[in-house]
C-alpha cells in the first residue's frame, strides 16, 4: 500500500526564513523512511484559475510505501526537534491523505 499526502501550507507573514529552515532539516529525513517528496511547489497568484481566500505559500505532494514509514517520519525525534520552527512559521495547513493498494 502506498501512502500519498498532499499539503497546502499557509505561512505567517514574514516567517518564510523560519519555514525554509524547518524544511532544510526535515525534508532529508524522509529518505530514511523511504519517503519521496514528489512535488514541492511555490505557486504564484497567476497559477490559480480559481481561488477563494488566501493562497498557499507551498504545496507538497509526498509518498511513503506504508503508513508505518510515514508515522516513523512524523515521529522522528530529529524532526520533532525542529518542530518549533514549523509552529512559529506556519499559520495553517490543509492536508489530504490517500492510499493506493
Amino acid at each position: 500500500m502506498m501512502i500519498h499526502v498532499t499539503q497546502f501550507i499557509f505561512l505567517k507573514s514574514g516567517k518564510e526564513k523560519e519555514f525554509y529552515e524547518f524544511e532544510e532539516h526535515v525534508i532529508p529525513l524522509m529518505e530514511e523512511y523511504n519517503g519521496v517528496l514528489l512535488y514541492r511547489i511555490r505557486p504564484t497568484k497567476d497559477n490559480f484559475i480559481t481561488a477563494s481566500g488566501e493562497l498557499p505559500h507551498e504545496i507538497h505532494l509526498v509518498s511513503f510505501p506504508s503508513q508505518g514509514e510515514f508515522d516513523g517520519y512524523l515521529n522522528d525525534k530529529r524532526r520533532l526537534d525542529y518542530n518549533h520552527l514549523k509552529i512559529n512559521s506556519v499559520q495553517s495547513t490543509i492536508t489530504t491523505q490517500s492510499d493506493s493498494r
